[in-house]
């Protein structure tokens, strides 16, 4: 599993240390930013969930328990810190899954 995502792993190193390198990423979305335009603040952890075969998991992963109360639930698993700028997408996703799963209309 180390070796599968270890070249993913030096990338988020090195963009770690060298605020160009992040700001070389970044330029993907925001082709004019410039490295002054950027000022490093606090950084904190999200744990990545991977799947069996040792992949990096980019999306949500739905599930239930199990018995009659599982048979209730729905649990999201790996879902990112939405902010405000996706969190409404997120529930429209949500949702939808529940509708799904419990066979409820969609308004």
């Amino acid at each position: 599993m180390v070796l599968k995502n270890f070249q993913s792993g030096l990338g988020e190193l090195k963009r770690g240390f060298s605020m160009t390198a992040t700001v070389q990423e970044l330029r993907k979305f925001v082709p004019s930013l410039r490295v002054s335009d950027v000022a490093r603040g606090p950084s904190g952890v999200r744990a990545q969930a991977m799947d069996m075969d040792g992949n990096l998991v980019d999306d949500f992963v739905f599930d239930s328990g199990i018995g009659d109360m599982g048979k209730r639930m729905l649990h999201v698993r790996n879902a990112p810190s939405p902010a405000a700028t996706s969190s409404l997408a997120i529930a429209d996703v949500i949702a939808e899954e529940v509708a799904k799963r419990f066979d409820l209309p969609r308004a």
